[in-house]
């Protein structure tokens, strides 16, 4: 994608990452379901991202990269092992989760953005950011109990050392803790974007997030060999889609636009994924968890609100 930005190319640029990232769980469940194992997914997916990417990086942008500082390298490898945990944890929380519930929770990644933008990116906390905490974390309340109470003659839930022990609660956090890794990843992005372009910075981190995924892949005793050829498409797909187009999409707006601004973007996928996996997996979200989801996005649209 050219760097130069026509002022209508921005929100286009925009909607066409949620478009392509809003895939992402369907083919992470569909992968899943032919017996990937998470951290073989995300491997993979960084894999194929930065060797689809080498060609063009080793042919048009040599020279940039061989002079890249040691700074921009030691910050580009950090924020791609950032971007390594975001996809490992977030990956992992779609075996013990619904796509509902764990892109819900990703997506506060925004809201985290928007608290360490004053240390790191010099913007002030407003009173909206700290409303939009409280609405946040009472979402995730919601959203955490619906997944692990019943309605069964009235609403029996277990306490609370059973809930924080609960397949879909653990699901829960494993996201929390992706959006967390991608907070540090956009707020790099930001950092490195204004002064390099967009394929070399891409290339860096995408690199840098596959080697640490292989590392702790093979470390968990996993092999990404053996799979059956239609897994291996749906994370190409993955690599493709999701990753080339909408995580490399943010990426070339992260020179023009402040991190918090790109990141409140991010909350179109929710309701993307939300739709795709209604008609496609039959997930279906309960009401308590799509009133959880619409305190929390409505929590980070407030701590996030900010002027491009």
């Amino acid at each position: 994608m050219t760097e130069e930005h026509p002022r209508l190319l921005l929100p286009l640029s925009l909607l066409v990452a949620i478009l392509a990232v809003s895939t992402a769980s369907i083919f992470i469940r569909f992968a899943q379901s032919d017996g990937a194992p998470s951290l073989v997914i995300a491997s993979l997916r960084l894999t194929f991202a930065t060797l689809l990417l080498a060609p063009v990086a080793w042919t048009r942008h040599r020279a940039e990269i061989r002079n890249l500082t040691a700074k921009q390298f030691v910050l580009g490898g950090l924020s791609g092992i950032f971007l390594a945990v975001h996809f490992a944890t977030w990956i992992s929380s779609l075996e013990y989760t619904s796509v509902a519930s764990s892109v819900v929770f990703v997506s506060t990644g925004p809201l985290w953005v928007a608290l360490f933008s004053p240390l790191m990116l010099n913007e002030k906390l407003t009173r909206a950011a700290l409303v939009g905490l409280g609405l946040a974390v009472l979402g995730g309340t919601v959203i955490g109990l619906s997944d692990a109470c019943v309605i069964r003659n009235g609403l029996q839930c277990p306490d609370l050392s059973q809930v924080m022990q609960g397949r879909a609660m653990w699901g829960n956090f494993l996201a929390l803790a992706g959006a967390w890794a991608v907070t540090g990843y956009l707020i790099l992005g930001r950092k490195l974007r204004a002064g390099m372009s967009l394929v070399p910075y891409i290339f860096l981190v995408y690199g840098m997030a596959a080697v640490t995924l292989l590392v702790i892949m093979f470390a968990a005793g996993h092999s990404p060999l053996g799979l059956e050829g239609k897994t291996y498409g749906w994370i190409f797909l993955l690599a493709a889609v999701p990753q080339l187009i909408g995580h490399s999409t943010y990426n070339w707006t992260l020179r023009y636009l402040p991190a918090a601004f790109v990141a409140v973007t991010t909350l179109g996928e929710p309701i993307g994924s939300a739709i795709l996996a209604y008609f496609i997996l039959n997930e279906t979200p309960s009401v308590a968890t799509i009133a959880g989801g619409i305190l929390i996005l409505f929590g980070i649209y407030l701590a996030s609100r900010t002027k491009p």
